[in-house]
């Protein structure tokens, strides 16, 4: 029984038979596939957070953005006849109201309603 042990680490390359290297190739292995916080779940991780980064930033323009516009909707009824105008399309009685889209916004509308 030893002498075929013997033969087996025998006909291994000597680099293979260091026990430090393969302490750190073992080490390795583990690290980046097997550990609960491997490389492979990390760059994930680390994708995800970028992502939720980019996404609160976005989401506060937006909110400041949308901030600014209640504060005029608020403070002044000029802004508030031309927003309803623009956005709910509402007009005085005695006004006719004609609505000129670009193709790209008549496809969106039609999209919408289907």
């Amino acid at each position: 029984m030893a002498r075929i042990k013997l033969n087996f680490i025998d006909k291994l390359p000597p680099v293979l038979r260091n026990k430090y290297l393969l302490t750190l190739i073992i080490f390795i292995i583990w690290i980046v596939l097997l550990d609960s916080n491997n490389l492979i779940a990390r760059y994930r991780e680390m994708k995800t957070l970028k992502k939720l980064k980019s996404d609160k930033e976005y989401f506060t323009r937006r909110i400041e953005e949308d901030k600014r516009k209640l504060y005029e909707l608020k403070t002044d009824n000029r802004n508030l006849e031309k927003f309803a105008r623009e956005q709910y399309r509402m007009k005085k009685p005695d006004e006719d109201l004609y609505i000129i889209m670009s193709p790209r916004e008549e496809r969106k509308i039609n999209r919408r309603n289907n």
